[in-house]
């Protein structure tokens, strides 16, 4: 596995390179599964393509949650379609210093589908402009396919069944207002899965929309001997695994349902508070 991150500068010089990277524009908004695109469509940094979270990184909806992993057969397809491939560096960026999308496609990718060089761009569109780069506007024509079928790595993430029989750490990516149940704008219950501490996904970035430096992050984030991320879906639990990896640790493992599935069946407990 790569190096987890990309600055500005190293991007830029990656472009210019004679094996350029798949750039992979993953900007989201939960609640408009159309926003990703009109964004990308309006302007997007020069070369990329869209990723999108509702149709390429998450099944439909259902029992399993808000944002269930797709099908493996459903996500080597987009891989395909987009022309990804081992020997094929890729770059994902978004507006949200990783924290939706972007974090989501990196753990997809390089943990769960096992590609070898997968980076998110620190800071995203935001610092490409603050760089004094330009961005690209409209369609662009599809890249050529390729042939890849990733060997997935499902041991890199967990069901809710497994949750119970084991004595991992499980650390909650939300807010602390959802976490202690003051507040729920998206599931229709609010509280955390007893056991778990919080680290919301902002606590990883600067104010600048960075990731903190890997010593500090080193320092900061939950540890044990094993640790399960979760969230509200499943996707800002994969910039806790990021972070993970910033920070130089062993990686947590996913559980994709997250919140929106656990609260799918009255009899699991729940807590709230610290």
């Amino acid at each position: 596995m790569s190096a987890p991150l990309i600055t500005a500068s190293e991007l830029a010089e990656a472009l210019d390179s004679r094996l350029p990277p798949r750039l992979l524009d993953c900007r989201a908004r939960l609640g408009d599964a159309d926003a990703g695109h009109s964004l990308w469509w309006e302007a997007h940094l020069p070369g990329s393509y869209h990723l999108d979270l509702d149709r390429n990184l998450a099944g439909p909806p259902g029992q399993g949650g808000r944002h269930p992993l797709p099908s493996r057969e459903a996500f080597t397809a987009t891989l395909q379609r987009l022309g990804i491939a081992p020997e094929l560096p890729v770059v994902l960026y978004d507006d949200m210093g990783g924290q939706l999308a972007a974090a989501r496609a990196w753990w997809m990718l390089a943990c769960w589908a096992g590609h070898p060089d997968v980076r998110v761009f620190d800071g995203g569109i935001k610092a490409w402009l603050g760089a004094g780069e330009e961005l690209s506007e409209g369609d662009r024509a599809a890249p050529h396919a390729s042939s890849w079928v990733p060997m997935f790595h499902d041991e890199r993430w967990v069901e809710v069944a497994q949750l119970s029989s084991g004595s991992a750490l499980l650390v909650d990516a939300r807010s602390r207002e959802r976490f202690r149940g003051e507040a729920e704008p998206i599931d229709p219950v609010a509280g955390h899965i007893p056991g778990a501490v919080c680290r919301p996904s902002m606590d990883n970035l600067t104010p600048y929309g960075r990731f903190k430096p890997a010593a500090q992050l080193a320092a900061e984030l939950p540890e044990a001997e094993e640790v399960i991320a979760y969230c509200g879906s499943g996707v800002t639990a994969c910039h806790t695994i990021l972070a993970y990896a910033v920070a130089g640790r062993p990686l947590p493992r996913l559980y994709p349902g997250s919140w929106s599935e656990w609260i799918r069946d009255p009899a699991r407990p729940i807590a709230t508070g610290e």
